[in-house]
């Protein structure tokens, strides 16, 4: 079975009518769309030459985005006169496929996800020279930048949907890198000093002992740092903070070579290896020329799926905590599968590699 055109028919099979990306159709708890999963599996869907597809998630995106003006616009307004705004009041990190809100208890504050459209967004404008997005999407993208100029600093949920009262430097990567590949258009000097702001506030508040650390008072490395590097660039590549950084997600995360864990204090199903954080370090290992190292990852991410060529999110090998993982069973049962974004993510890697 040809795993990367079996990804792209699982990803457009699972694109809605309105351009969301379900998560993971065979996962009840999971029928939403994530503006960040949401937005790497548009890229990856543009770097296999799916524009169509890309194209259809960025225009739901915006829609998403403009529909609500007059709560972004009311946000800053209450910011501005200093009155308190619980992260209730934010707008959420997902949606309905139709592009409602979910109106649910579950943690739903993030920033990652904008800042991610807006990246995502500008890489597409990129790979399709469709430039004219730009006017169309105006209103969207202005009031994204906006929402993120404001609300950067303030404490929310991090890519787990965990620690929403912290900031995260992982959540920082994704505005920054956002906010600096869509001013790559816009040539904005106040969004490049902001985004310069954003990598300083990083560097004082979030290296420790020479590597990243997963966010404030949590000095240990979380997988999601690799974003710093691939593909928003905080740090450059070679950078020994993210060297270091690197050198303890394999250490720490990367248990016997069989796929990447998110933390080492993870329970969620209790901390299996995930099959798109293995494929980002494979991400990172094609980037800085470690080959050998990037396609062994590419050839473990491929017999993770099954007969029906899905892969899931994670593999429960290799358990931080094998207790909780029945536990997760019980309460929503098996591993998300197939999961879009571990598809995506296997599309990444597959043409980064196939570019060397």
């Amino acid at each position: 079975m040809n795993l990367i055109q079996q990804s792209i028919r699982i990803i457009n099979k699972n694109q809605d009518a309105s351009g969301a990306y379900i998560a993971s159709p065979n996962f009840e708890i999971y029928h939403y769309s994530w503006l960040r999963d949401g937005s790497f599996i548009a890229y990856a869907m543009d770097r296999v030459e799916e524009y169509d597809s890309a194209d259809r998630f960025y225009n739901w995106v915006a829609q998403v985005i403009e529909a609500r003006e007059e709560k972004i616009k009311e946000l800053i307004q209450k910011k501005q006169k200093g009155l308190p705004i619980s992260s209730k009041d934010f707008l959420p990190t997902r949606y309905h496929l139709d592009g409602s809100d979910t109106n649910d208890d579950w943690s739903n504050f993030q920033l990652d996800g904008y800042g991610t459209w807006l990246w995502g967004l500008a890489e597409h404008i990129k790979l399709t020279g469709k430039k004219d997005l730009l006017d169309q999407y105006q209103k969207g993208i202005e009031l994204t930048i906006d929402y993120l100029a404001n609300f950067w600093k303030v404490p929310n949920y991090d890519c787990w949907e965990e620690f929403g009262d912290l900031i995260h430097p992982a959540t920082l990567a994704c505005i920054a890198g956002g906010l600096k590949q869509i001013n790559q258009y816009l040539k904005r000097k106040d969004l490049s000093k902001l985004v310069d702001e954003i990598k300083s506030f990083v560097k004082e508040n979030y290296v420790y002992q020479g590597h990243l650390m997963k966010s404030t008072g949590l000095t240990y490395v979380d997988a999601s740092l690799l974003w710093a590097a691939v593909p928003f660039g905080l740090f450059p590549l070679e950078d020994e903070v993210i060297k270091e950084t690197v050198r303890l997600i394999e250490r720490d995360l990367y248990k016997n070579r069989e796929g990447v864990h998110r933390y080492t204090k993870d329970t969620y199903y209790g901390g299996g290896a995930w099959i798109l954080l293995t494929a980002w370090l494979g991400w990172y290992y094609s980037s800085v020329g470690r080959i050998d190292e990037a396609e062994e990852i590419k050839r473990w991410i491929e017999e993770q799926a099954d007969s029906n060529g899905e892969l899931p999110e994670q593999i429960p090998i290799n358990l931080n905590q094998g207790e909780y993982y029945q536990c997760w069973v019980d309460k929503w049962g098996g591993i998300a599968k197939p999961l879009l974004w571990s598809h995506g993510m296997y599309l990444i890697l597959s043409i980064e590699l196939s570019s060397k």
